[in-house]
């Protein structure tokens, strides 16, 4: 589990599928008002606490992003700022959940460095040979993959960046509006063109 504060009201968690599976919760479950579900926020909410100083009260948004073979990120924006009374509440009282969620079949993926980038659509290139843009935002690399890859393809395509980089918590909307466009279309076709060669090798 990943955290990290969007703004003052604003964090944005990543969690990914064991993060999930540990808990014994499928995607569709955070949707559902059941007693895990709360534990996992409750557990998310402790964690941005300690990472963040981030604490809630009150109403809290709650937007899930579900994104396959990866997890999901979640962004949680409280409507209020706790004061020193909240402290004579206990946890359950403090907030209420409003939970809308949105499923995605786009697989996003950043890079610290654009050589783990070129290494990695190289790799890809045995089972993607075309598609994909990459941004720049933040001075990290950004792949995101548009085609609906069907398992084990998925699988093994989100395995194989994982050697190269991380599944990313910026949405693909953040990236369209404030990302810098590095290849808008076929960038992995473009990476192989233009760093891919003959020889390359395959190590991780």
């Amino acid at each position: 589990m990943r955290v990290e504060r969007l703004g003052g009201d604003k964090v944005r968690f990543f969690l990914t599928l064991d993060d999930l599976m540990d808990r014994g919760i499928k995607k569709e479950d955070m949707w559902r008002d059941i007693p895990k579900v709360h534990e996992l926020f409750n557990d998310m909410m402790e964690h941005a606490y300690q990472e963040l100083g981030f604490e809630i009260a009150g109403p809290v948004a709650v937007e899930v992003f579900a994104m396959p073979a990866q997890g999901m990120v979640v962004v949680v924006t409280r409507g209020r700022t706790p004061q020193a009374s909240d402290d004579d509440f206990d946890t359950d009282d403090m907030y209420e959940l409003e939970v809308t969620m949105e499923e995605t079949d786009r697989v996003i993926f950043r890079f610290s460095d654009l050589e783990y980038l070129i290494q990695a659509a190289i790799r890809m290139k045995s089972i993607i040979p075309q598609g994909g843009r990459v941004y720049t935002y933040q001075d990290v690399y950004y792949l995101v993959l548009d085609e609906g890859l069907e398992a084990p393809n998925l699988d093994t395509l989100v395995a194989m960046l994982s050697e190269y980089g991380e599944a990313s918590t910026v949405t693909d909307a953040v990236l369209t509006e404030y990302g810098k466009v590095i290849w808008g279309n076929n960038a992995i076709r473009e990476i192989n063109k233009c760093f891919g060669t003959s020889d390359q090798g395959t190590s991780g």
